[in-house]
């Protein structure tokens, strides 16, 4: 694999992801339940402590939460079969997350508030527009808003799982300094780290996207391609000049980390537009 980027590129970036005052925080299915797709309350109340470690510095965070669909499979015992089903598991699951979000941010005396959206409403730019004012204000309260996918109106979004992207383009939208993805590995592999015990973490990723991209879309199996639309995400977000992370939800203080400028996961280098060529 060529060079990732030197070290200073790097060093920077890591910088600049501690030095961010405003985070998009990703948060995936498999990082919010259990193997049964129950909600975990162990797994939410970390992420909660995780995100109040940056809120704590003085920092703006907005998260983008999936988990509706599982959450309502473990509240009603029914498997998705159907798109129809789908959606209507969502509806059960998301009154079920923001619930335990509610309680778990009331911990720290910190209120939240529920945004569903779609693809199309970023799309446009009046419905983007209200929605830009809307998360403004929102922080501007000290109001944490907590975005998801609108499963009960989404088709393809749901079926390819699009939070990743949207969290992107909320990124790039709303002007945010960082953007971290968290999920149920410890980054982006040379392999499917779940099959492979060989496969070796790739810390950067800069100059050697492309590499890294035909890496992801030959070992992205159906139980792990959603690492392709997180480094589709990560590297969209990077050519904006804004630095993405992708790392684990159970690392010990992940965010604490990051904020501390340490190495954590995978980090995309801000190329500002700049090719790999």
């Amino acid at each position: 694999m060529t060079e990732s980027a030197d070290a200073d590129a790097v060093s920077n970036a890591r910088r600049l992801a501690a030095d961010a005052e405003r985070v998009i925080v990703k948060a995936g299915t498999n990082s919010l339940t259990d193997d049964e797709s129950n909600l975990d309350d162990e797994k939410l109340d970390k992420l909660v402590d995780d995100i109040e470690d940056l809120l704590s510095r003085g920092k703006e965070v907005l998260l983008v939460s999936s988990g509706a669909v599982g959450a309502g499979i473990g509240r009603v015992d029914h498997p998705t079969g159907t798109l129809e089903e789908s959606q209507a598991l969502s509806t059960v699951g998301q009154s079920h997350l923001m619930h335990r979000y509610t309680e778990s941010f009331a911990r720290y005396d910190r209120k939240v508030a529920q945004i569903l959206i779609t693809e199309h409403d970023l799309d446009n730019s009046e419905r983007f527009t209200n929605f830009r004012n809307t998360v403004e204000t929102l922080l501007e309260w000290g109001i944490v808003p907590i975005i998801n996918e609108n499963d009960a109106v989404a088709t393809e979004e749901l079926q390819i799982g699009d939070n990743d992207m949207i969290s992107a383009s909320i990124a790039i939208g709303v002007e945010v300094d960082l953007l971290v993805t968290l999920t149920d590995v410890a980054g982006v592999y040379t392999d499917n780290p779940k099959e492979n015990p060989n496969a070796e973490q790739i810390s950067v990723v800069g100059r050697n996207y492309d590499e890294v991209e035909d890496i992801v879309s030959e070992s992205a199996a159906a139980t792990f391609g959603g690492i392709r639309t997180k480094v589709s995400g990560a590297r969209d977000v990077s050519e904006h000049g804004i630095p993405a992370i992708i790392a684990e939800s159970t690392e010990p203080d992940v965010l604490r980390k990051v904020a501390d400028a340490e190495s954590v996961g995978t980090i995309f280098v801000p190329i500002n537009g700049e090719t790999d060529d």
